[in-house]
């Protein structure tokens, strides 16, 4: 028997300015699958990603979450709470890395357990825990983020550019979270990157985003060898694209 979809989408339509619109047919996503979006700056990855938090009101069309349509796209508190978004630009609180942690937790009325020491250990965080997160590095902040929404055990991680502009060091130990705690929660993933050969290493399907649409979505080999459409022969090829 067949899995329900964790989203499905249906005709969604959300104007954001005269110029700009996101724009998507029919979409869907299984649950454990790691998906990665693609695109030029602007195409409306990072509008997507917003959209499937279940916060955002859209416009027209129809979000399916685990089976259960949104209403105008928007989902309940049980729902929402299923969802975290890591954003490309976190806001940390001015506290302690470790009440950054046990925050989303505390705002849930859960005990700050042992998930937080596991979760500073295994993001390198451990000697960092008393320190206040205003003084962090920005590859720091990244991980603190990232700890954060992992905490919480969603089951569906949306990833903003988590590991933009960030040392390899640093790209290499979030990668390698994400995958562990995927397989070891069988946490769905949606990660917009600019980095191709990031997608190439972490995605089972990759989406091509263009002027607010999805021009072509497939599983990772076919995307990179055999794209159907030509705009996303030219984007794996390093050629612009609009």
């Amino acid at each position: 028997m067949t899995s329900v979809p964790i989203y499905r989408l249906h005709q969604v339509h959300h104007r954001l300015s005269s110029t700009f619109s996101l724009t998507i047919g029919d979409w869907q996503h299984a649950q454990g699958e790691t998906l990665c979006l693609v695109g030029p700056t602007g195409a409306g990855k990072t509008t997507f990603l917003r959209s499937l938090t279940g916060l955002t009101e859209i416009q027209g069309g129809s979000i399916e979450f685990e089976g259960r349509q949104w209403s105008a796209g928007l989902g309940t508190l049980t729902e929402v709470r299923q969802i975290a978004l890591v954003p490309q630009r976190p806001l940390l609180l001015s506290r302690s890395v470790r009440a950054n942690l046990e925050y989303g937790l505390r705002l849930r009325g859960l005990r700050a357990d042992d998930r937080v020491a596991q979760l500073l250990s295994c993001l390198g965080l451990e000697r960092l825990a008393e320190k206040s997160a205003q003084h962090l590095s920005g590859g720091q902040i990244q991980l603190v983020a990232l700890g954060r929404a992992l905490v919480l055990q969603p089951k569906v991680l949306l990833l903003d550019e988590p590991a933009a502009n960030l040392d390899p060091a640093f790209v290499a130990l979030i990668e390698q979270v994400l995958d562990d705690w995927r397989r070891r929660y069988q946490t769905t993933l949606i990660w917009a990157t600019h980095n191709m050969f990031q997608a190439q290493r972490v995605a089972d399907r990759v989406a091509m985003f263009l002027n607010g649409q999805i021009v072509e979505v497939s599983d990772r080999e076919k995307f990179f060898q055999h794209p159907d459409d030509p705009r996303t022969q030219d984007f794996v090829q390093g050629k612009m694209v609009c």
